[in-house]
């Protein structure tokens, strides 16, 4: 199946996202670069959706629900209902309790760029 126009471009900001992501961290601005982990990943399986169905992906922030949509397997979907909570908790400091950048290290970082990683490689494969 062609990948289509609009698929194209979602996919292309997850990697952009994603790219973001590891320049954040580059510059220890470790917060960031959780937040763009979100992003690629929630980008990654929204194109995935528009991608077998055609359809604009639901407007939904909710990555264990978007993974459920296009049947990510349990491990993959364990992480996303570990990211998910930070795509609230990187934005606003009254839900993370302090300000952001106080509270996110290197290591949580590099964990979720990892995982990210793993969700855009799943959807890459099935882009194909």
């Amino acid at each position: 199946m062609a990948i289509r126009p609009e698929t194209k471009v979602w996919w292309g900001q997850a990697q952009r996202d994603f790219a973001i992501a590891r320049l954040t961290h580059g510059e220890r601005a470790y917060d960031a670069a959780v937040f763009f982990c979100e992003q690629a990943s929630q980008k990654a399986l929204k194109a995935l959706i528009l991608h077998r169905t055609a359809k604009m992906p639901p407007r939904i922030h909710n990555l264990p629900e978007l993974g459920r949509l296009v049947g990510v397997p349990a491990k993959l979907s364990r992480f996303l209902a570990e990211l998910q909570p930070h795509y609230i908790r990187t934005r606003y400091p009254d839900a993370a309790g302090a300000v952001t950048n106080k509270i996110y290290d290197g290591r949580l970082s590099l964990h979720f760029q990892r995982g990210t990683e793993k969700v855009l490689d799943w959807v890459r494969s099935r882009l194909r």
